[in-house]
């Protein structure tokens, strides 16, 4: 895929406020799929994660990325002094956004300064290493550093909005401002993007693009494999108030007392882990719910495959992609009405779905999976491969980001 300047590699920069991290494999599957577009893309972040990468990919990608809130504190300083050197009118047109945003936003104007200084070293980065646009993941303090360096740098600048924090602090966190001075901006879903219609200017609506994250071969590559007849189900995900873990031990108590065999895997960490695992000794679950800790791709299909089905109980979302590689694996799914989570669960179809903070239709739902007959299981995990396969091949969605970025 050659440059619009003629010949060469789009020169691209992306930049997250936390990457590689075990719960953004997304952002790393879409970069790949640039690059075998014929993309170059330079990766930085604003700092690096403490978390383990139990993926050897996402280990690789921190060596091809560079933190903003790293590396030596004089090296940093001096890039971002060259910037304003250089750029002393552009830096103080910066500056001024920078106090626009911390005036209509929910974080202290001292925040918006930090955004300024770090959105300097990155237009000097910008700069240095030939970027011809720089794309953002995710519309908060990451988004401001993007805004900024564009204001500084020249170069042009888009970003993905994935919710729900983006649509819980839209106006705090300057979203309509965002989206007016990026190129364009990605939603990841028709739920996502008509949130971002709620906040931006008419007149910008036609910037808003859906651009669904996707899968790659690992995924929709994968072979089929039979339903098991035990009942093991799986919920992946953060340990975290969001995903709703707390409910899925309501429910698993419901279907305890009703005399139902079923384990449940919890896969994945998060702050939430001790509060989860007091739960499941008061309700007595021991036997019944493990928890994982953070798995690796190969370990998350293995868990996927060992299920009946999948179930997240979220309570915000934007479109969880560990339902996309559920779906992928031919297994239905069980979660719930919100954000963008219909528009790939269809009841009936490719699983249930139920109303989210239910613990009694959640246990309901479950029940009907456990007592569901492989072949039913099966069918629903027919369908759901195709319906993920259709939209949200990585390949595909790429080279609408590769479009954009062109045009």
């Amino acid at each position: 895929m050659s440059d619009a300047a003629g010949g060469r590699a789009i020169r691209l920069a992306y930049l997250v406020n936390q990457y590689p991290k075990t719960s953004h494999s997304f952002i790393r599957r879409e970069i790949v799929a640039l690059e075998a577009l014929g993309a170059d893309v330079t990766r930085y972040t604003v700092r690096a994660t403490s978390e383990p990468l139990p993926e050897p990919a996402d280990e690789a990608e921190k060596g091809k990325t560079t933190a903003i809130l790293g590396g030596g504190l004089i090296s940093r300083a001096g890039d971002a002094l060259a910037t304003f050197l250089a750029h002393p009118g552009r830096s103080f047109k910066a500056l001024c956004a920078a106090l626009k945003l911390a005036r209509h936003g929910d974080r202290p104007w001292l925040a918006h300064i930090a955004y300024w200084v770090e959105a300097a070293i990155l237009a000097r980065w910008l700069v240095r290493d030939k970027a011809r646009h720089l794309h953002v993941h995710f519309g908060t303090n990451s988004a401001a550093v993007g805004l900024l360096a564009h204001v500084m740098s020249g170069i042009p600048w888009s970003f993905t909005v994935h919710g729900p924090e983006e649509f819980d602090r839209s106006a705090g966190i300057g979203l309509p401002a965002k989206i007016a001075s990026a190129s364009f901006t990605a939603a990841i879903s028709s739920f996502g993007r008509s949130q971002l219609w709620r906040w931006a200017a008419y007149e910008d609506w036609p910037k808003i693009n859906i651009v669904h994250c996707g899968l790659d071969r690992d995924f929709l590559g994968a072979p089929s494999t039979p339903v098991p007849p035990d009942g093991q189900l799986v919920c992946i995900g953060r340990l975290s108030e969001q995903k709703g873990q707390l409910v899925l031990l309501e429910a698993a108590a419901l279907l305890k007392a009703k005399g139902l065999s079923f384990r449940i895997v919890l896969a994945g960490d998060g702050p939430m882990r001790g509060e989860i695992e007091k739960k499941i000794g008061q309700l007595g679950l021991q036997n019944h719910v493990s928890i994982t800790g953070w798995l690796s791709n190969t370990e998350v299909r293995t868990q996927l495959q060992a299920a009946r089905a999948m179930v997240l109980p979220s309570f915000a979302e934007g479109l969880p992609v560990v339902i996309m590689e559920a779906m992928a694996l031919s297994r239905p799914v069980v979660s719930t009405y919100v954000a963008g989570i219909p528009e790939l669960v269809v009841p009936g179809e490719t699983g249930w779905l139920v109303p989210a903070g239910d613990a009694t239709a959640l246990a309901d739902a479950l029940q009907d999976v456990l007592k569901s007959d492989q072949a039913h299981l099966e069918r629903l995990g027919t369908v759901a491969r195709q319906r993920v396969a259709a939209r949200h091949d990585v390949a595909i969605e790429a080279q609408k980001l590769m479009h954009l970025f062109q045009s």
